[in-house]
């Protein structure tokens, strides 16, 4: 199967312009799983929590959301992107997974990263995993890298592929997913974005790039630049992620011990 990403520099709070963007990008590209960043409709540096309901959104029923699953029917794609979710009273730093056939699942982040905390609340959904036909896919964002049983976790449910929605600052992800990828045996597409935002007199949060698919073996089939908007699509064998076998001797998860891991 072919899996990609679009590392991209979102327009803060213009969202149709950035769902225009992604639209006019993808208009003729061929891939079965394209993975999206992180809060990738609205831009990330958020000012208050008048301005983060403002720009959340229902899923479904929202206008990303509903933009999202005409594009991936129209391309015959499945594509994973972070958005802002408004659920009740509450806010989530979500992911969304979409296909030709309607709405898969949702993600809603774990582990809230620096002033997220102030707007959305911690994500209750757990870690999925969804049956796509050619694959499993597991969904985290961003800051769950950095929690190395948010991976383990997804491969345990049986996940092929990660997506990884991300808004990454911190220099250490790139490589740190090869390790996630070569302790778990999984493929994973991480999407970052590019640019910066300095927004209500805050610090200015300059993000990474570094976009890139990672094969169970840690291969690092292809890794954008850090400054350059980049739509990358490679072809994978899902089934590559089945086998945990590290020798005759040793597989990945059966010699797991968990009875001495607490």
């Amino acid at each position: 199967m072919k899996v990609g990403y679009f590392q991209f520099a979102p327009v803060f709070g213009d969202i149709k312009r950035t769902l225009d963007t992604v639209a006019n990008r993808l208009a003729r590209v061929e891939c079965d799983l394209l993975v999206l960043p992180e809060l990738f409709n609205t831009g990330y540096q958020l000012v208050s929590l008048d301005e983060a309901k403002a720009l959340a959104e229902d899923v479904p029923g929202g206008p990303t959301t509903e933009r999202l699953l005409k594009l991936a029917a129209e391309r015959r794609m499945h594509l994973v992107a972070g958005l802002a979710e408004r659920a009740g009273n509450r806010l989530y730093n979500s992911a969304v997974l979409v296909g030709p056939a309607g709405l898969i699942g949702v993600y809603r982040k774990t582990h809230l990263f620096f002033e997220e905390n102030l707007f959305f609340s911690p994500g209750d959904t757990g870690f999925p995993v969804f049956d796509i036909g050619p694959a499993r896919v597991g969904l985290m964002v961003c800051f769950d890298w950095f929690y190395p049983e948010s991976a383990r976790t997804l491969a345990l449910k049986g996940a092929d592929i990660i997506t990884h929605p991300s808004n990454l600052v911190l220099p250490h992800c790139p490589d740190a997913m090869v390790t996630r990828c070569i302790e778990n045996r999984v493929f994973a597409v991480t999407c970052n974005r590019t640019g910066w935002e300095e927004r209500g007199g805050k610090e200015r949060l300059t993000y990474i790039g570094n976009s890139e698919v990672v094969t169970p073996k840690g291969e690092v089939l292809k890794r954008a630049k850090s400054d350059q908007e980049t739509l990358a699509v490679v072809e994978i064998d899902p089934l590559d992620a089945r086998n945990k076998k590290i020798n005759p001797y040793n597989d990945l998860l059966a010699g797991r011990r968990p009875e001495f891991y607490s």
